[in-house]
């Protein structure tokens, strides 16, 4: 057997071990997506129970931590929030999000000063110490003030309300808060003179942030140019969901490697650019089916498949317990009581303090970080990660209970009447494409 036999023999192995994993993932979190929505719930609540059962947590039959097939998975997932961010910016609504911006900035503040000292006093009261207890109190404070938006965005698309005054409010304050903690992180660790030896100044970073939104603003404008001259020249062909999705990708790939932004805060701000393009609904669409039909799933499956209970220890339990507690009231106290104050009625003020309260990637990464620096100990994790499913699962349940008690009937039944004509006559214009496709084929082959 030569060296390409070799090869081949190792791939197929790969690919063999990562099919069933894969296949597992999708029918247990289709059904139970299924189930979830027939008890009047969002289907993510189902496919983050699908997780939690194949999981380590409970029968650990799908484990990420496998060598064979484990990071296959999580890249799969990765791509699935970069395409759900993705499609979140094409169905924002542009005019709505630049006037509650400065709101959602206020908003953000408070989300993110409220986990802080909440979280900073409670690790003080467990007591626990790694070292340096001031810093390592700090780090908890700082994973609490991050956000995870991506649940919370598919959870409001379900139910309808993603373009609304609320859903906007909830996307611009939950990037806002993950740059923060971002910023705060690196701050916490240069300070307390962790392994900082590959972290930049605080001043850089800031610049960066900044450079990042001012090259997004520039950019955006002359791709959106761009695509508006191709939309116009070649209307009836899938040219521009093809080249958006690969923009959306090069975008998401440059904020995380060279600004140090989040990949899903570079997605959702290549769907701001294209939002405005008539045929903006049509891309949606598309990728809200591979959303559907593959990546959704295993992303949100990943969220309970990455939960472990190894190593867990009473005094963990009762931290991991306290800590949701206050993870999940800190950012509903926060920023619903800013939203009130902003001007928001109380209704959409709790739809927005229970939008903010769910927490994924950015937590585990700021823990993560936390972690290597020597901060905090890697117990922590045991802590962090229940959070998240807790926090990830009540969310969507809770946005559900309140939406049927105050229903927002302006959002859910008048939509704009121009997006509305534009999503028609595109549906119609790609429709009559497809079939003048199958005809031209049918010509050609005759």
């Amino acid at each position: 057997m030569n060296t390409s036999e070799i090869v081949n023999f190792i791939n197929k192995v790969e690919l063999f071990q990562i099919l069933l994993p894969l296949g597992m993932v999708f029918c247990l979190a289709k059904f139970l997506g299924l189930v979830a929505r027939k008890l009047q719930m969002p289907q993510v609540v189902g496919e983050i129970i699908a997780g939690l059962i194949l999981g380590p947590c409970v029968l650990n039959v799908v484990n990420l931590s496998n060598p064979s097939y484990g990071l296959p998975i999580r890249s799969i997932a990765e791509v699935g929030v970069i395409m759900l961010m993705f499609s979140a910016g094409l169905g924002t609504n542009l005019k709505e999000l630049l006037r509650v911006g400065p709101l959602a900035f206020i908003v953000a503040l408070a989300g993110v000063a409220v986990p802080l000292g909440a979280g900073t006093a409670l690790y003080y009261a467990f007591g626990f110490n790694n070292g340096n207890r001031f810093f390592e109190a700090l780090v908890i404070g700082t994973i609490l003030s991050a956000t995870s938006v991506s649940i919370t965005v598919q959870a409001l698309k379900e139910l309808g309300y993603l373009r609304s005054k609320v859903g906007n409010t909830i996307i611009s304050a939950a990037i806002i808060d993950d740059i923060i903690g971002i910023v705060l992180l690196t701050f916490v660790i240069r300070l307390a003179g962790g392994d900082g030896g590959n972290h930049e100044g605080i001043g850089i970073i800031c610049l960066k942030i900044l450079l990042f939104f001012v090259l997004a603003i520039g950019i955006g404008f002359v791709f959106y140019k761009l695509f508006k001259w191709l939309e116009n020249r070649r209307p009836h062909t899938r040219t521009i969901p093809i080249f958006a999705m690969a923009f959306c990708f090069f975008f998401s790939y440059i904020a995380e490697v060279y600004f140090g932004i989040a990949d899903i805060t570079g997605a959702y701000a290549a769907g701001i650019i294209f939002c405005q393009l008539k045929s903006a609904p049509y891309i949606e669409r598309k990728i809200d089916v591979c959303l559907y039909m593959f990546f959704g799933p295993v992303f949100f499956a990943s969220v309970g498949l990455k939960t472990s209970l190894n190593g867990m220890n009473l005094a963990i339990l009762l931290f991991a317990v306290a800590l949701t507690l206050v993870a999940l009231l800190s950012k509903v106290i926060g920023c619903a009581g800013m939203s009130r104050l902003c001007g928001y009625s109380t209704s959409d003020s709790l739809k927005i303090g229970v939008g903010m309260m769910t927490r994924g990637e950015v937590a585990l990464i700021v823990t993560d970080k936390g972690v290597n620096a020597g901060i905090i100990p890697k117990m922590i994790n045991f802590a962090v990660v229940p959070m998240i499913i807790t926090s990830s699962l009540l969310a969507p349940i809770i946005l559900k209970v309140l939406y049927s008690i105050w229903s927002d009937n302006k959002v859910k039944h008048i939509k704009d009447r121009e997006s509305q004509q534009k999503e028609i006559t595109y549906s119609q214009m790609y429709r009559d494409n497809e079939h003048e496709d199958v005809v031209i084929i049918k010509t050609k082959v005759k």
